[in-house]
């Protein structure tokens, strides 16, 4: 490890570059004892193997076998799969007709997860069919694997088309005993939500055929793992959290590359790759996206050339991506440069460092990332190369923030209306609605049933409520999405992937660039009227930002608290965002402007609002401007809350006035960019003072004059980040909210604690 952070220290021409290095110790293996021994193969296996389970793999272990709900929230490499795989092999060989049902975020893991199913397999001499089913699947392959698989491997959009065929899977539904959900912390937001009640049609088909499953759920470290595990499933969950693996000491370097302004953050985490695998360190770096993942590549192999060093990444070939995994495995590969794709439990073994360009975006993300690098109790070293954005830019300044306990939380809302009309349809096509499915759908059933059924969607049997259409509702309810009505991005016919309306008027409009998987496309035509995006693929440098204008109006109010001499309320608000133009940027440098004549976009959703005393304008203000210090604090609040919410960057938006109508005063408003929302806004208004004070850190820390993109600047601002002033917005967030943190305003010459 010396060795290691040697490198990075030569690698460092300025002060500052490494901005702090974080000592992780090593952790000894704690070991457990299972309540009573496997069945004799699993037993046989593991004696024959050398495998002494960890006290959190027993722990699992146990609770499973009797029958309770699990969700293993620990690091990467901790052993998670053999926890769950264990309990589910031991119960298909005790009961001969039970099935198992896994669900994964993508293919490769799948794939990946089918491996390590046979293998194991073969090693205890058990014989329990496992296939995957999903959309790759050949058409003469699906039906031997439902009438006989015994363990099914899937993904959320394969399950969501293959629910209404469910008379297809008697067999299968009706000995479910188990359902594994890996990767429970990428289920979030909007995607998350829908999965959400996909997993509840299942749970309702699985009980009409007789079974009651099981469910055991994987994790990273999130800071609300029941809560989100039952917010998925909508059942009890028993938590296991702490971690008896063991692991070797590890150097946590955070890096800025703003401290050499001469060489980009993208040359410099080619560097630091190149040194590393240069010196024998079997390195992994992880980029934004595809385009950037070859940059990177390309230059760390010609900085060293007796190494090799490739890009991974999800565009490959299924055969390619296996032998580069393969060849990190056998340490033939020195290093690769991925996206986001070996972020989660692909096996490639453990390698001595890994380099982050750029924050990815979660405190999860960039544990699961870091937690590549480590052989066993070897020594390793993470570092992170910070992007020069608020965020990366208030981590790197502030890496308590980092090491500290995880307070970020896996948000998902069960109560947005829109997702819940599109799977009460897609339920109704499946098995007519009765009394007892409020148990699955909430307290708004009814009235959303009755809504349904008053426009025609639904119709009455004795039976109980049918789907009464002639289209397969499971097409018109998108993951990814809200609406019904919504946009598909094609290229070359092939569809790239559906938008929401309002996300392809801001980012697919005629002449947007736009990143689909790290690929470049352009779009040269939007067809709203048919929802279609026309694109091709283009390499460039440039992006596209739209411009435009927001109008915010309160619809009505929830709840309402004071915060010092302000108010806080949270409610429903109606958005109208209108696109009125776009830049098209080499980097800051903008090449063109050009209008737009888009309609405008409506909807409602759920906001917290911030109303401050006309005495604000006055709290030593001068000569800083207070409409440009509350856009300030409004994009600071925007900015810092991935911190508090597992959420994109875009999943969240914000408003500032210095005089709004309806409050009669200098208003912030913060809102879920969604229709119905997603549950991100009532998180904003249970932790708002949490989010205050990141938020002043942020804007106070800074040493420009108004504001930068390090600190408040946000390329997506629809006002240009104009007026914009950060000191202003650091001290109306300090003075009126009465947030006593101690922070200095830099700028400033007299501030009160």
């Amino acid at each position: 490890m010396g060795d290691l952070l040697g490198v990075l220290q030569a690698l460092a021409r300025k002060d500052g570059q490494i901005a702090h290095v974080e000592h992780l110790p090593a952790r000894p293996a704690r070991f457990g004892q299972l309540d009573r021994d496997l069945a004799d193969p699993l037993e046989s296996y593991l004696t024959a193997a050398g495998i002494r389970l960890w006290s959190h793999q027993v722990e699992a272990i146990d609770e499973v076998r009797a029958g309770k709900d699990v969700i293993l929230a620990t690091s990467t490499a901790s052993g998670k799969t053999l926890a769950f795989n264990l309990p589910v092999l031991e119960r298909l060989l005790l009961d001969p007709e039970a099935t198992a049902l896994y669900i994964y975020p993508t293919k490769a893991l799948a794939n990946d997860q089918l491996a390590s199913i046979r293998d194991l397999q073969r090693a205890s001499g058990l014989s329990a069919s496992a296939e995957i089913y999903d959309g790759d699947t050949p058409q003469d392959r699906r039906s031997r694997i439902r009438k006989s698989a015994r363990i099914v491997i899937t993904n959320p959009y394969g399950l969501h088309q293959y629910l209404p065929s469910n008379h297809l899977w008697e067999r299968f539904l009706s000995n479910l005993a188990v359902v594994v959900i890996d990767e429970a912390h990428w289920y979030r937001g909007v995607f998350g939500t829908n999965v959400a009640m996909v997993i509840r049609r299942l749970r309702r088909l699985a009980e009409s055929y007789g079974a009651s499953p099981v469910f055991v759920l994987a994790s990273g470290t999130i800071a609300n793992p029941k809560a989100h595990a039952e917010n998925l499933v909508g059942r009890a969950f028993h938590v296991v959290s702490e971690s008896g693996a063991p692991s070797g000491p590890k150097d946590f370097v955070l890096w800025n590359p703003l401290a050499d302004p001469h060489r980009s953050q993208t040359a410099q985490s080619a560097s630091i790759l190149a040194n590393l695998a240069s010196q024998g360190h079997q390195s992994l770096c992880f980029a934004a996206s595809r385009r950037m993942a070859e940059l990177i590549a390309r230059r760390a192999q010609d900085s060293a050339p007796s190494a090799r060093i490739v890009a991974y990444r999800a565009g490959y070939q299924a055969g390619e991506r296996r032998e580069i995994e393969d060849g990190l495995r056998r340490g033939d590969i020195d290093a690769v440069v991925s996206t986001n794709a070996l972020e989660l439990g692909i096996n490639i073994g453990g390698l001595d460092a890994v380099v982050m360009n750029g924050y990815p975006g979660t405190i999860c993300s960039m544990w699961q990332q870091a937690g590549r690098a480590g052989r066993e109790q070897e020594e390793s070293t993470a570092v992170l190369v910070a992007f020069a954005d608020p965020l990366d830019q208030y981590l790197i300044a502030h890496p308590e923030e980092l090491f500290g306990k995880s307070h970020e939380q896996a948000v998902i809302d069960l109560c947005n209306p829109r997702i819940l009309r599109g799977h009460l349809l897609c339920a109704a096509s499946e098995m007519p609605l009765t009394d007892g499915d409020m148990a699955f759908f909430g307290q708004t059933f009814w009235s959303l049933t009755e809504d349904l059924e008053a426009k025609g969607d639904l119709a009455s049997t004795p039976m109980g409520k049918v789907f009464h259409g002639t289209h397969r509702p499971v097409d018109k309810v998108p993951l990814s999405a809200i609406d019904e009505e919504a946009v598909e991005l094609r290229c070359d016919g092939r569809v790239l992937e559906v938008l929401s309306v309002e996300r392809a008027m801001r980012t697919a409009h005629p002449g947007a660039i736009l990143l689909h998987r790290g690929e470049g496309y352009r779009v040269e035509d939007l067809d709203l009227a048919h929802g279609i995006a026309t694109a091709v693929r283009e390499e460039t440098d440039n992006h596209t930002e739209s411009k435009g204008d927001t109008d915010v109006k309160i619809l009505r109010q929830r709840s309402h608290r004071s915060i010092g001499v302000a108010e806080l309320a949270l409610g429903d608000v109606s958005i109208t965002e209108t696109v009125t133009s776009y830049k098209l940027k080499l980097g800051d440098q903008v090449l063109t402007t050009r209008g737009l004549h888009l309609p405008p976009i409506k909807y409602e959703t759920v906001a917290i609002w911030v109303s401050f005393p006309e005495t604000a304008r006055s709290l030593g203000m001068a000569p800083h401007d207070y409409a440009g210090g509350l856009h300030a604090a409004e994009h600071g609040l925007v900015q810092m809350m991935p911190l508090l919410a597992m959420c994109d960057r875009g999943d969240v938006k914000g408003m500032s006035t210095p005089s709004c109508i309806q409050t009669g005063s200098g208003t912030i408003f913060v809102y879920d960019g969604y229709h119905g929302g997603i549950g991100i806004a009532e998180k904003v208004f249970e932790q708002f003072e949490s989010l205050a004070k990141i938020a002043v850190r942020l804007l106070g820390g800074c040493h420009c004059a108004t504001g930068c993109p390090s600190c408040v600047y946000d390329r997506n601002c629809r006002y240009d980040n104009q007026p914009m002033d950060r000191v202003a917005g650091a001290l109306i967030l300090k003075r009126t909210l009465g947030t006593q943190i101690g922070t200095e305003v830099t700028g400033h010459d007299e501030v009160p604690s």
